[in-house]
């Protein structure tokens, strides 16, 4: 099915308006890195520079503040629903750039970053369910991988909109985008599972028919309502509606599920994707590069976008095993050869040539995105079984 198809065509803009707050979302976690050296400065735009004790603690808030949500979030999500707890989303990524505006010393950023990771928790989450809940299964995956590269986009954005933007000027202009999003997202309904899950099977009806647009001909009327049975009866047959007991997470199909989510997981983790992005500078001045910190910083993430933009056209052309193992072959293979330059390599070897490690980082950056950064998350939705697929999922976020 194509992705432009009149059936698919309220998946694709409902997707698309959630990458609008993916963008925003990276911008804000884009934006602090290259603002870093700005605000420990004596030119400080808050008036009084950071400490440098106090950075790795505003680092750390985001972390706080995304493990606090990934917590609590699975009471929300049960009583009221994937699509009404994507409503909180944007407001902490708002209050986020209300106080970096009026920031007049560091006590702001520990908020801010407490406040983006509760944002992020609950994107991170919320998110992926939906999507893959109102998809269909030939796109899934290509619209699962669009929501992750606009993520890692934002990033990059981030880092460009310092060069152009000046500090007070740019939380004007980023703060437009949840707000739109926010205004476009009420009008959607709710995901006909979630909606089958709390007993609501007229609004499922409603909500199934409205995202496969299917129009109100009477001759399409016997396939929709096919198609909806046949849903309804996928989602009742899977226990969806009743509560979590022991059996639904010790049995066959879930014990597999869990075992490949379990790799998958540790394949993310390994793959030091994290690392690279946030200590690129480092890296590459400890291999003889001679660019710029944060043209570092640019060149990874111009190269992690081409990565994440290959993925969304393969990935439901050629599969998701094909695209993974070559992936996490290139990235061990260029991550060998990056730690044998720095352990072997002599300082004017890598001084000499600089090109080399330029390029295995390149490598890394590319394909770490082409595979296990996009498809971590549609893969993790795609094998649980449906009964448990929410609960699970933010357990697999705590994990990362």
């Amino acid at each position: 099915m194509q992705l432009c198809s009149r059936r698919t065509r309220w998946q694709l803009i409902s997707t698309l308006i959630l990458c609008i707050m993916a963008l925003a979302q990276g911008i804000s976690l884009g934006w602090f890195s290259p603002t870093l050296p700005t605000l420990i400065s004596d030119n400080s735009p808050i008036g009084k520079p950071i400490d440098i004790s106090e950075v790795k603690w505003i680092g750390a808030a985001f972390g706080i503040g995304c493990l606090f949500c990934n917590l609590v979030i699975c009471v929300p999500v049960s009583y009221f629903g994937i699509k009404k707890c994507m409503y909180f989303v944007p407001l902490p990524n708002i209050i986020n750039w209300i106080l970096i505006y009026f920031a007049s010393k560091s006590a702001y950023f520990y908020v801010c970053r407490v406040l983006l990771g509760l944002s992020g928790g609950t994107l991170v989450v919320c998110f992926p369910v939906f999507i893959a809940e109102v998809s269909d299964n030939s796109i899934r995956g290509t619209l699962g991988s669009i929501f992750i590269m606009t993520l890692c986009s934002g990033i990059t954005v981030g880092f460009v909109l310092v060069y152009c933007l000046s500090y007070h000027v740019l939380p004007c202009v980023v703060i437009v985008l949840p707000i739109l999003y926010l205004c476009l997202i009420i009008p959607l309904p709710e995901p006909p599972q979630d909606l089958l899950k709390r007993g609501h099977e007229e609004k499922a009806e409603k909500s199934f028919c409205f995202y496969n647009n299917f129009s109100k001909d009477p001759a399409e009327q016997e396939e929709i309502k096919a198609e909806f049975v046949n849903l309804r009866n996928k989602v009742l047959d899977s226990g969806i509606s009743e509560k979590f007991t022991r059996a639904d997470f010790f049995n066959k199909v879930s014990g597999k599920a869990f075992g490949l989510i379990a790799v998958v997981l540790v394949s993310n983790q390994l793959s030091g994707s994290f690392a690279i992005f946030n200590y690129a500078s480092t890296i590459f001045e400890q291999l003889g590069s001679r660019m710029e910190p944060n043209l570092c910083g640019i060149f990874l993430g111009v190269l992690q976008v081409l990565g994440l933009i290959s993925a969304v056209f393969l990935v439901d052309r050629v599969g998701r095993r094909r695209l993974l193992i070559p992936s996490l072959a290139g990235v061990g293979m260029a991550e060998l050869g990056v730690g044998l330059l720095k352990s072997f390599a002599s300082q004017e070897f890598l001084n000499r040539n600089g090109w080399i490690g330029l390029t295995l980082m390149g490598i890394v950056s590319y394909t770490v995105s082409v595979g296990i950064v996009a498809l971590t998350f549609v893969i993790i939705v795609e094998l649980l079984p449906l009964k448990v697929s929410s609960g699970m999922l933010i357990s697999q976020r705590i994990l990362l």
